[in-house]
């Protein structure tokens, strides 16, 4: 059967479902979490609106003052709950500010006429695999209770449920006979685990798993698991992909196993991670336990699978009937384990090894499927490098089209409006197979709004006006119709150049370059999805930028909302690292041309003004939590049971975002402008590439760079504790003016 009519059905099961009184109480503790003062505003009713599959929502006024939301889903109700509040009361929840919906009016508005919407497609999807390592590795319970609200609200109904599978892991393996040391020479840390369970490293650097961490969260998993079932979500839950530890072959010294590929710049000690292959009668039996168990716990929530086996990870061939018999051997297993289940695959792999992937390989891995409803695949990076096109949508096979947007949390305005509005129309247009719109960023960052756009687009059936949507998304983000002129006209000004990158050479959001290596080659106008080229008139933005902040000094309330506070924040971030780059041309310019007059001297003068500039950078970010290492680290040694594992906690939540592996091997992929970072970890590098330049007679790359490792290796050792000094952003910004006129004012 083809999953798009299996979603009829199941949609059809969950409106017949009403009659026998499922539960809204979810949505209403949410209005209770969220707006306690309103909890006897609303009244939901789950009603069957539309024979139509999608989910469908009427927003409408009763007699006794009471909004009325109705719906045929509780994902519909949510929706419609949430278009009641951003587009007539103007408040929202939001990933970093947190929930502002507690700011409505005392006496909700009533409506001029019923808000209603019908999705375009059956599911609304969250999370890439990694969000799991780059974003919630420290997540507490308060941070998922807010994560979880938001995504309800923007109509999210299908989403990866990843958080504490290591207790399923280690259950499993040790049935089979593995020793704890053995399982703990494979898992990884906390902060890099999502990789360990894409099979592309193994073991943990700065100390291994504690079995107390993975117990805690997995209580976090039972506590995930049932507000997501509470609020209309399908979880999409971990299968057994493959991956087992190199002791397997004491326990089963005949078992079918090849080593996988080396991962990035890794020692063997911590990658070419042992495959157990398909076909080997163990491979179905430790699916089998894997899935009964999560089953007993959680409770029959679901029918999807995540399961990627060949994540940057490459086969231990390109035979088309190797590639085949993987994958019928894969799906076999799940068959037998949940008769209903459906495997979900990330589609990245087509993309990062596109020479291995050629047409006829991924045609026959998704063949060796042979119930094409059996699969869903997601097109992780839709807006940039779609696969759907060149695989003939994925062969028959249901996909989802994802906005991908950010790697590794990095930091940087950024946006492709054009993209994510008229290409998914596109798609639902020509691929019969597309059941669904979604976001898969590495990390969660800034530039809320993109993932507010894509989500709001599965509502329409034509391109959303990007035009209306910023204006409308204003008001939203800082509570109000009656904003100044100034705030509007910035944002609109962003829109049509920060946010409306086309030149998709460089496709993702980009880096400052001062939080790279300092070099004297190969830092400038990177592209690919980690660039530093600047895709934009940095002019535009200063522009814009004045009126955000003209607007806050001529309306001072505008510093008490934290949503201006964050974005200011963010915004001057921006602005100042753009302002860095010709700062640095300038430097190379001095130091290359050896006939300069003072050479020395006046390299050091540049590198004194370029110090300063990430001083001010620091000082600005330094004014609000968001923008923090500590607020990084103390999450981390927050999850820790004893002082030793808050060490090692801290350290893992370190290395990831400065030198990834032990020894620098992806040193800042993940990497972020953070106060205290930029400060203790940045300012000292271009402070040494300075001091480097004024005495040494030639430049040699190895030798620096190597003396950089050293000291990031100290750094990451630390445990103290950085405390910045509490300072209001008005007043960062106001001595900031004064201090790079030239730089912030037009």
């Amino acid at each position: 059967m083809h999953l798009v009519s299996r979603i009829v059905l199941t949609v059809a099961a969950a409106v017949a479902a009403v009659s026998a009184g499922l539960s809204t109480s979810g949505v209403e503790a949410l209005v209770e979490r969220r707006l306690p003062q309103h909890a006897s505003s609303f009244q939901f009713k789950l009603v069957n609106l539309s024979t139509a599959a999608n989910d469908s929502y009427v927003v409408s006024n009763i007699d006794d003052g009471k909004i009325l939301v109705q719906g045929n889903t509780l994902s519909a109700l949510l929706s419609g709950l949430h278009s009641y509040l951003t587009n007539v009361v103007h408040v929202d929840i939001w990933w970093y500010i947190g929930s502002r919906l507690d700011v409505a009016p005392v006496t909700m508005p009533c409506l001029s006429s019923p808000l209603m919407g019908t999705s375009v497609v059956p599911y609304r999807y969250h999370f890439n695999t990694v969000t799991t390592s780059y974003t919630s590795a420290f997540w507490s319970w308060e941070d998922w209770e807010l994560q979880l609200d938001w995504m309800a609200l923007r109509g999210i109904n299908i989403a990866l449920a990843w958080t504490g599978v290591e207790k399923i892991f280690i259950q499993v393996f040790q049935e089979i006979g593995l020793a704890d040391d053995e399982i703990q020479d494979f898992l990884s840390g906390p902060a890099f685990l999502a990789w360990n369970r894409f099979g592309n490293i193994q073991g943990s650097w700065g100390g291994p798993l504690s079995y107390a961490w993975v117990d805690d969260q997995f209580a976090m998993q039972l506590k995930i698991i049932r507000r997501m079932g509470e609020l209309g979500m399908i979880p999409i839950l971990p299968a057994f992909p493959g991956f087992v530890p190199r002791a397997i072959t004491r326990v089963y010294p005949d078992v079918n196993v090849t080593n996988g590929s080396t991962w990035e710049d890794f020692a063997v000690t911590y990658t070419n991670d042992t495959f157990l292959n398909p076909f080997d009668p163990l491979f179905a039996q430790l699916q089998k336990s894997f899935i009964a168990k999560q089953k007993a716990y959680y409770g029959d929530v679901t029918s999807f699978y995540t399961l990627d086996q060949f994540n940057e990870n490459s086969p231990a061939s390109g035979d088309l009937a190797y590639l085949a018999s993987v994958s019928l051997n894969t799906w076999k297993s799940l068959k037998a384990a949940d008769p209903d289940s459906i495997w979900v695959m990330q589609g990245w792999l087509f993309t990062s090894s596109a020479a291995f992937w050629t047409n006829d390989r991924i045609q026959a891995f998704l063949g060796g499927v042979p119930v094409d409803s059996d699969m869903l695949i997601l097109d992780l990076f839709s807006e940039s490098q779609p696969e759907w096109q060149r695989t003939d949508s994925y062969y028959g096979k249901p996909w989802i089209w994802c906005q991908l947007h950010n790697y590794g949390g990095n930091m940087g305005l950024y946006g492709q409006i054009m993209n994510i509005t008229a290409n998914p129309v596109e798609a639902l247009r020509h691929s019969s197979s597309l059941v669904g719109f979604g976001l898969s960023p590495e990390g969660q960052e800034g530039n809320e709004i993109v993932y507010d756009m894509l989500l709001d687009q599965a509502w329409y059936s034509n391109p959303i006006d990007t035009e209306e949507y910023f204006h409308n998304w204003v008001s939203s983000r800082y509570e109000s119709v009656s904003l100044p002129h100034g705030l509007y006209a910035a944002w609109d000004m962003v829109r049509t150049t920060v946010y409306n990158n086309t030149n998709l050479i460089a496709n993702a959001v980009p880096k400052a370059i001062f939080e790279l290596v300092p070099s004297t080659t190969g830092l400038l106008n990177k592209t690919g999805h980690h660039p530093t080229q600047i895709n934009y008139d940095t002019s535009v933005l200063i522009e814009a930028w004045s009126l955000m902040y003209g607007a806050g000094i001529d309306n001072p309330y505008l510093f008490a909302n934290p949503s201006y506070q964050y974005d200011i924040v963010d915004w001057t971030r921006q602005v100042l690292s753009n302002a860095f780059i010709p700062m640095y041309q300038q430097l190379i310019s001095i130091y290359t041309n050896t006939s300069t007059p003072c050479r020395t001297s006046r390299i050091r003068g540049q590198g004194s003004r370029m110090i300063a500039l990430l001083e001010t950078v620091n000082d600005v970010l330094a004014t609000n939590d968001n923008f923090k290492l500590s607020t990084w680290i103390n999450a981390a040694r927050a999850m820790a049971n004893t002082t030793a594992d808050a060490d090692f906690m801290e350290y893992q939540a370190r290395v990831q975002v400065t030198l990834w592996g032990p020894h620098g091997e992806i040193s800042d992929y993940a990497s972020k402008s953070w106060a205290g970072l930029v400060s203790s970890y940045y300012v000292p590098r271009w402070e040494k590439f300075v001091d480097y330049l004024a005495s040494a007679s030639v430049y040699n790359k190895t030798a620096f760079t190597a003396e950089l490792l050293q000291s990031a290796e100290t750094w990451v050792e630390q445990t103290e504790r950085t405390v910045e000094k509490e300072t209001r952003i008005e007043d960062v910004l106001a001595q900031a003016v004064k201090q790079w006129p030239h730089i912030l004012i037009v």
